[in-house]
C-alpha cells in the first residue's frame, strides 16, 4: 500500500492547520492552583480546539491588557474577568460583541446582567459568564437560640445581633464570626451587605448619619463575635471546628462545611437594614480583545461557554452559578445544594437591594478596600470616634475616586463624573 506524502497525512490527522494553534484564555478566575486545574479538566476539556488557561492577578491583567492595546496582533484570544475588572479596561480595548445576542437570546440570561455587560455604553462589551456571591451559614446548634418570631430567610441586622446575645450567653463564648483576617473578604460585607442595607449607598452616603448608625449596630454586633475573626480567611474552618457557629462569607469559602457536613449547616440570606436586604452578586464576565488575532475562534468557545452542559462544568470546577437557565444536576455537592437556595431566596427577596463590585477604578481598586478596611479596625476593633474616622477617611476616598474618574454604581444612583462622597 502506498505511503500518503507527509503533508497530507498530517492534514489528515489535524483536520485543518486551526488546529495547531491554541487559544489563549486570559482569566482573572479560578486562580487557585487546584481550581485552574478543575477549569482545564472539567470546563474546558470537552472542547475540541486546544485551550491556554492562563489565570492571573487582577493587576497584571489589567496592566497586560493596557499596555498591549495599541498592538495590531494581540496574543490573547479570550478574557474571563469581574464586572468590575472588565469595566476598568478602556472600553475600546474590548471588541463589541453584538453579534452574539442572537445566538443567547433564548439563554435565559439575566437582562440587567447584559446590561451591566454593556459598560455603560450602548454595544455589548462582555457576555455574562458565571455568577456567585456572599451568604450566610449556621450550625443547626445555633438554631434554637434565634429570637423569638425570627424568620431565618429573613433576618436583620437586630435580629442577628439578638442572636448573637443568646448564643453568647447560653454557651459562655461568641459565636458570630466575620472573615476579617488579612486574607478575608470583610471589606466586601462592608461595601456590599452593611453600607446599603443602611444607607441604600456605597460611596455617596459613605460618611451620613444613616452610615454613623450603621457603624454603631456593627460595634454591638462585633461584641457578641468571636475575636479571632481577625485570623480568619476562609469561614468554613472556624464553622467545622465549632469555633463559630454563624458567619458570613463568599459561597466558594463555605463549601468544605457544607461537603464535610451537610446535615449539620443551613445556608440563608444576609440580614437586612432599615433600607433593605444589601446583596452584592460577583459577576464575571467573557470578553474578546479588539486585537484578538482570530476572533471568530473567540466567539466560538464563548458560545461553547455558554451552552448549560459548560455553564454545569463551570459550577462543578468553580463553585460559581450559571447565568444561563440550566437545570442543576442531583448528582452536585452539597455545597452547591445549598448555596444554591440561599443566593435563590438573596436576590428575590422582595426588600433586596443590590450592590455592585466596585467598578472603574483600576488600579485604585485595592486602595478602595482597603479604606473599608481601616474604617473597620478604626471604628470597630480600635473604638476611634466614628464622626472624625469617616471624616478623616472621605476626602481620601474622593481622591482615589477622582484619581480613577470611576463614575457611581448601583446601588448609588448615576453620576456626572467620578462619584462624589458626600
Amino acid at each position: 500500500m502506498r505511503k500518503m506524502p507527509t503533508a497530507l497525512a498530517l492534514l489528515a490527522l489535524l483536520g485543518s492547520t486551526s488546529a495547531l494553534a491554541d487559544i489563549t484564555f486570559f482569566s482573572t478566575q479560578a486562580r487557585p492552583l487546584e481550581e485552574a486545574q478543575q477549569m482545564r479538566e472539567i470546563a474546558l476539556a470537552p472542547y475540541a480546539e486546544a485551550i491556554n488557561y492562563m489565570p492571573q492577578e487582577t493587576g497584571t491583567f489589567l496592566s497586560r491588557l493596557e499596555a498591549e492595546k495599541t498592538s495590531p496582533d494581540g496574543a490573547l484570544d479570550l478574557l474571563g474577568g469581574l464586572h468590575g475588572e472588565l469595566g476598568s479596561l478602556t472600553p475600546s480595548i474590548l471588541a463589541p460583541l453584538d453579534d452574539l445576542q442572537g445566538s443567547l437570546a433564548d439563554a435565559g440570561i439575566s437582562q440587567q446582567y447584559m446590561t451591566l455587560g454593556k459598560l455603560g455604553g450602548d454595544q455589548q462589551r462582555y457576555i455574562p459568564w458565571m455568577q456567585a456571591t456572599y451568604i450566610m451559614a449556621a450550625n443547626r446548634k445555633a438554631l434554637p437560640y434565634l429570637p423569638e418570631g425570627a424568620d431565618l430567610n429573613a433576618l436583620s441586622y437586630d435580629e442577628l445581633l439578638a442572636w448573637g446575645r443568646n448564643m453568647q450567653e447560653a454557651t459562655g463564648s461568641p459565636k458570630l464570626g466575620f472573615p476579617a483576617g488579612r486574607k478575608g473578604l470583610i471589606h466586601r460585607f462592608l461595601e456590599g451587605y452593611l453600607y446599603p442595607s443602611f444607607t441604600h449607598s456605597v460611596v455617596r452616603e459613605f460618611r451620613s448619619d444613616d452610615a454613623v448608625a450603621m457603624w454603631q449596630k456593627f460595634r454591638e454586633i462585633w461584641a457578641v463575635t468571636n475575636p479571632r475573626s481577625t485570623a480568619y480567611g476562609f469561614m468554613q474552618e472556624p464553622l467545622l471546628n465549632g469555633e463559630v457557629w454563624v458567619a458570613f462569607d463568599h459561597t466558594a469559602r463555605l463549601k468544605d462545611a457544607f461537603n464535610k457536613q451537610p446535615d449539620q449547616y443551613v445556608a440563608f440570606p444576609a440580614p437586612a437594614g432599615p433600607s433593605g436586604r444589601g446583596y452584592m452578586p460577583v459577576v464575571a464576565g467573557l470578553a474578546v480583545p479588539a486585537n484578538a488575532t482570530n476572533p471568530d475562534a473567540s466567539r466560538k468557545l464563548i458560545r461553547y461557554l455558554m451552552t448549560p452542559e459548560a455553564q454545569i462544568r463551570t459550577l462543578r470546577a468553580t463553585n460559581f452559578f450559571p447565568v444561563v437557565e440550566a437545570g442543576l444536576p442531583d448528582d452536585l455537592p452539597a455545597s452547591i445544594r445549598m448555596s444554591g437556595k440561599a443566593v435563590a431566596a438573596q436576590s428575590s427577596a422582595d426588600d433586596a437591594v443590590l450592590s455592585l463590585l466596585p467598578s472603574g477604578l483600576g488600579q485604585q481598586s485595592g486602595l478602595f478596600n482597603k479604606i473599608y478596611r481601616d474604617a473597620f479596625v478604626q471604628i470597630v476593633l480600635r473604638d476611634a470616634d466614628i464622626e472624625e474616622t469617616l471624616d478623616i477617611l472621605a476626602p481620601r476616598l474622593q481622591t482615589l475616586i477622582n484619581t480613577s474618574g470611576a463614575g457611581c454604581w448601583l446601588p448609588d444612583t448615576p453620576s456626572d463624573g467620578p462619584c462624589p462622597v458626600k
